[in-house]
């Protein structure tokens, strides 16, 4: 019987993350804040390990328009918790509610709570539950009285590959530098460059995905700890990844930056990350920066000016990245940037444009060539 899941993603990035559902050979559908899919719990768990621009996978349980509390804890107890938690789950209830009639969020989970409670006790006969087994995070979410309760999957939100443990300025989540890299025109076998690489991340992610590596490969995942999860079947896929990722394969992935302190980071990123010795990463000033060889595509996520504090040096930056695309003749830039002055700065307008969210800022991705 197959089960509905959803893939979380940020504001613009769901048909993208709809995409590599297909690639995976999972059909899904994109929908305001991600993908929604059919499937088996191997494949929620396949979607976990290998998604690189969605958020979370959840478990959607039940939807329904409630416009009062009665309502939400009919509900959430008409779900069967009996089948999905065991007698001693951890129950954690986490809740967002937007432009509903239930406005209160710590009401909302509360009363989710005590309906799965209730629930829990009534079908197992007992009058308490010791809760000191695996931990189950579920969610509430109502978005204009439609309720949603969900069970999270993943857990920890999926940018956490594992491999940035040290964060340096204005860092850019792993999920959109993923989801930058695809709707690039780079593709696996082009040569890709970041001028100003900064941690690290984007070209990390190109990485990630040139090598065809599981981005979650070296984290665990909520739904490991899921009694009705299929334990052999997640070891084995797991297994199986870090046999493909062992393999070895040729890309040309490289950056620079002029801050000494940010590839310091960087140069660790790449270590943690399994890239050690394949991504070269230097101090450079972009202004005179001059690469040899084939043409490949500049990637890069430059300051933002109101980020770092500094438009006026911002801007000026952006004229250089001009002049830097001028003197590499077949070379094409992509370049996410929330000033909306960055093409007048570049000096010519994008051939291709996207609006996209990093974080709260709403940007361009702006691509030329």
């Amino acid at each position: 019987m197959t089960k509905t899941f959803l893939a979380t993603a940020a504001f613009g990035l769901e048909g993208v993350v709809a995409n590599e559902l297909k690639r995976m050979g999972i059909p899904a559908k994109a929908e305001q804040g991600g993908a929604r899919f059919e499937g088996s719990w191997t494949d929620a768990y396949r979607a976990n390990l290998y998604l690189r621009t969605a958020d979370r996978v959840l478990y959607c349980l039940k939807e329904a328009q409630v416009n009062t509390f009665d309502q939400l804890f009919r509900l959430v107890e008409s779900i069967p918790w009996e089948n999905l938690l065991p007698r001693d789950a951890a129950i954690h209830v986490s809740g967002k509610c937007v432009r509903s009639q239930l406005m209160s969020v710590r009401d909302c989970q509360s009363i989710t709570k005590k309906a799965i409670v209730n629930r829990m006790q009534q079908k197992l006969h007992v009058n308490r539950l010791p809760e000191n087994g695996a931990e189950y995070p579920i969610e509430v979410a109502i978005v204009k009285d439609l309720a949603r309760i969900t069970l999270d999957m993943s857990g920890e939100a999926l940018n956490r590959r594992g491999y940035r443990t040290w964060n340096g300025e204005a860092p850019l989540r792993e999920t959109l530098a993923a989801a930058l890299v695809d709707l690039s025109p780079w593709r696996p076998g082009m040569r890709l460059y970041d001028p100003c690489c900064g941690t690290g991340t984007l070209l990390i992610e190109a990485a990630i995905k040139a090598t065809q590596r599981p981005a979650g490969m070296n984290r665990s995942f909520a739904c490991e700890q899921f009694s009705f999860m299929p334990k052999d079947a997640m070891a084995d896929m797991k297994a199986e990844a870090r046999l493909k990722a062992a393999q070895e394969s040729v890309f040309q992935i490289a950056g620079s930056d002029i801050d000494p302190e940010a590839l310091t980071l960087c140069n660790r990123h790449i270590r943690q990350a399994g890239f050690e010795g394949r991504i070269q990463a230097v101090q450079q000033d972009l202004r005179t920066l001059q690469l040899e060889g084939e043409p490949g595509l500049f990637l890069c996520n430059p300051p933002y000016g109101e980020r770092l504090g500094d438009q006026q040096q911002a801007r000026a930056l952006y004229k250089e990245m001009g002049l830097l695309l001028k003197r590499h003749p077949g070379w094409k830039m992509a370049v996410i940037t929330s000033d909306s002055a960055f093409e007048r700065n570049f000096g010519r307008r994008a051939d291709k444009k996207r609006r996209l969210y990093n974080g709260r800022l709403e940007c361009e991705f702006c691509i030329f060539g």
